[in-house]
Order: structure tokens, then sequence, then C-alpha cells
């Protein structure tokens, strides 16, 4: 599997929203650059598979999953939109803090790719298998946006998303 990564507030009644992935913004991964074309994720979110969301690709720092519903998945013009609905557990209330202070600014996301292009060092994802999305402090995607909010304060500012990568 390839990985790409406030005050007065309740956490039971937070949410963390944004962009997990950007369609089209080119990421420099290093070795190569990457991009994903837009309805890379549609048959992933048609197949109905079970997707997490995790803090720092950690399987012990669920967040939430489609199973569930707490984590709500769609693609739009712009990429891939989450919706998370955070537990009221240690790694929950950590995550809205950390997002609340701007210290996690980022999302990630781990898949098996099912269709590529290579164009010399250029990497074009244009269908993946979805496993899991995640909030990081360390980010590859730059394009990409997180926001922080509550039944009380349903606006917080969007904060730049990073995605990262580990292979």
């Amino acid at each position: 599997m390839e990985l790409r990564a406030a005050e007065g507030l309740k956490v039971k009644d937070q949410r963390v929203t944004g962009y997990a992935a950007v369609f089209d913004s080119v990421a420099d991964l290093g070795a190569f650059k990457e991009v994903i074309r837009k309805g890379a994720f549609s048959n992933a979110l048609k197949s109905g598979v079970n997707i997490r969301a995790l803090g720092f690709h950690a399987d012990n720092a669920l967040l939430g999953t489609t199973k569930a519903g707490t984590l709500t998945l769609r693609e739009d013009e712009k990429g891939l939109f989450f919706d998370l609905l955070l537990p009221d557990t240690t790694h929950g209330r950590d995550i809205a803090e950390l997002v609340a202070r701007g210290d996690i600014s980022g999302c990630s996301f781990g898949f098996f790719p099912v269709d590529e292009i290579w164009n010399g060092e250029l990497r074009e994802l244009l269908d993946l298998e979805l496993v899991e999305i995640t909030l990081t402090p360390n980010p590859a995607y730059t394009d990409t946006s997180v926001a922080l909010r509550s039944k009380i304060n349903r606006r917080k500012s969007v904060q730049r998303l990073w995605l990262d990568t580990v292979l």
C-alpha cells in the first residue's frame, strides 16, 4: 500500500472537514512527481468498501470509518472531500486540539494504484483503491485543506493541508 498525511469547543461535537486530495495538483515526491486526476476515487467510493480515518497512519489511532458513518467521503470537481466526526477518545481529543492549534494542518491517504500512466518522471493516478485518509502534520501535497468545527462554532479558518508520503 502507498501512503500520501479550539478554545471552548466540546470534543463530542467536533468535526474535521477538508480535502484529502486535490485533482491536478503536482506533488514532488523526490524520485518522481505525482498528480491525481479527476475521477481517481470514484470507483473506490462506489465499491462500498470500508475506508478508515486515522491519525498519523496509525491503526491504533482510529478516528472514524465510512461503514459506521463517522467518515463521509465524496469526490467533487476539486478533489476528495471528507467530513469526519471525531470520537470522544484520547486520539480524537488530541487530534481536535492539534488541528485547532494549527499543529496538524494536513491530510494524507493510503491507497493501492489500479490505473496509472507514467510520462517520464510524472506519475498520473487515474484510478486507485482507497484504504484510508490520515490527519498529519507532514503531508506531501500542498493544495488541500482542513478545518475544525463544532455545533457551537461551525466555521474555523481553513488551513493548508499537506499529504505525507511513506514509501
